[in-house]
C-alpha cells in the first residue's frame, strides 16, 4: 500500500511543479490555490508512504516521479526542448525508481 501512496504523492508532486507554471508567481489565484493544495496532498501522501518505507527511498523515489513527470509534461505542455539525450536521462531515473522498488520488495 505504501508504494501505491507514493507514486500517488509522486503524481500530486508533478501537478505542484506544473502548477508553478500556471499560477505565474503565485500571482494568479486559483492556479495558485490548487498548487498548494498538491504541495499539501504531496507531502501528506509522502509522509504515509514513509512510515513503512526507507526515507530515503521514498524521497528519491518521490523526487523521481516528479522530476519525470514534470519534463514530460514540460515538453508537451510548455514546448521544452526534446533531444535524444534529454531522454536518455529522463530514462535513466525510470530505470533508477524501477530498481529502487526492486531492491525494497515494492510490490
Amino acid at each position: 500500500m505504501s508504494w501505491y501512496l507514493l507514486l500517488v504523492a509522486g503524481l500530486f508532486e508533478v501537478a505542484w511543479a506544473i502548477g508553478l507554471e500556471y499560477s505565474d508567481g503565485f500571482s494568479n489565484p486559483l492556479p495558485t490555490l490548487g498548487t498548494g493544495i498538491a504541495m499539501l496532498v504531496s507531502l501528506v501522501l509522502l509522509a504515509k508512504a514513509i512510515e513503512d518505507l526507507p526515507v530515503g527511498t521514498a524521497y528519491a523515489v518521490w523526487t523521481g516521479i516528479g522530476a519525470v513527470g514534470t519534463a514530460s509534461l514540460g515538453i508537451v505542455l510548455f514546448d521544452e526542448p526534446i533531444s535524444l539525450s534529454r531522454l536518455v536521462f529522463i530514462g535513466t531515473i525510470v530505470v533508477g525508481i524501477a530498481g529502487l522498488h526492486l531492491s525494497t520488495g515494492g510490490h
